[in-house]
């Protein structure tokens, strides 16, 4: 784990909206804000994880921070306007929002891509996130201002082989990002997002820590070990903050180097 970091009360009164807050870097992003002083409102499909999360988020909160939970598919966009919705009522307005619901496919070659897979993981991440920059924004306008964290990926922008749509729908949400900080400077609204490389969760369960797959991520990454979802989150709790006011427009890694060198190896991985 990484190590405790002693928060300072610089998002109270704030309201926050995560996506995908139930588990792994979600639910580390809701912590942190959380822990902060932030009304949190954590989304996902499973009512059972969320309300296990929202447990320990709440125990973890200070400085009047609050968590509560919400149903929905973020690819659904009736769904992610009764997100949003929700995530107005602890306070009235909406501060920021950390668009983290997203995820991988099948690791295949192009040539044996299922197309209705590829489709799946460019719905999931790319067209969540923009559903969730849509309804979000206009609150945020109305609010004076506000912060949009996309969750990017390593594999953004440094080649994953075998991973089809992700790497792919990840450079999507990059440009999307910088677009939007573009298109939304006049309004005050900061748009930013985080790289995470290899992150200690559920997911990443997957991935035996004696293979050669977690040995190549060991290999690559200069400060030779692994993120914790802290980390992503202590990154997502500053973009939101006034701390970050000058900050637009930029995808920031968070991959202990690993940028630096190359990619994973998943070739024993593919089928």
């Amino acid at each position: 784990m990484s190590e405790s970091i002693t928060m300072a009360g610089n998002l109270r009164g704030y309201a926050v909206l995560v996506t995908g807050g139930g588990t792994g870097i979600g639910a580390g992003c809701a912590a942190a804000l959380a822990a902060d002083g932030a009304a949190v409102t954590i989304c996902g499909r499973r009512a059972e994880v969320l309300e296990e999360a929202a447990q320990k988020i709440a125990a973890a909160a200070d400085f009047g921070g609050s968590v509560q939970i919400v149903t929905g598919d973020v690819t659904s966009e009736e769904d992610v306007q009764s997100i949003v919705a929700k995530s107005l009522e602890p306070t009235g307005k909406l501060n920021g929002c950390v668009a983290n619901a997203g995820g991988g496919g099948m690791l295949s070659g192009y040539e044996d891509m299922d197309t209705a897979e590829f489709q799946r993981v460019m719905d999931l991440n790319v067209l969540g996130t923009m559903l969730c920059i849509k309804h979000t924004l206009p609150h945020m306008i109305q609010a004076g201002g506000g912060s949009f964290v996309g969750m990017s990926s390593l594999a953004g922008h440094i080649t994953h082989p075998w991973f089809g749509a992700y790497p792919v729908s990840k450079a999507g949400v990059e440009a999307m990002i910088r677009n939007a900080a573009d298109e939304n400077g006049p309004h005050k609204v900061r748009f930013n997002a985080i790289r995470p490389g290899f992150v200690a969760t559920e997911i990443m369960d997957m991935v035996p820590r004696d293979s050669e797959v977690y040995q190549s991520y060991i290999d690559n990454t200069p400060l030779g070990d692994v993120a914790y979802p802290e980390d992503i989150g202590y990154l997502a709790r500053f973009l939101i903050s006034a701390e970050s006011r000058w900050i637009t427009g930029q995808c920031i890694n968070v991959d202990g180097g690993h940028s630096l060198r190359r990619g994973p190896d998943f070739s024993s991985f593919k089928g």
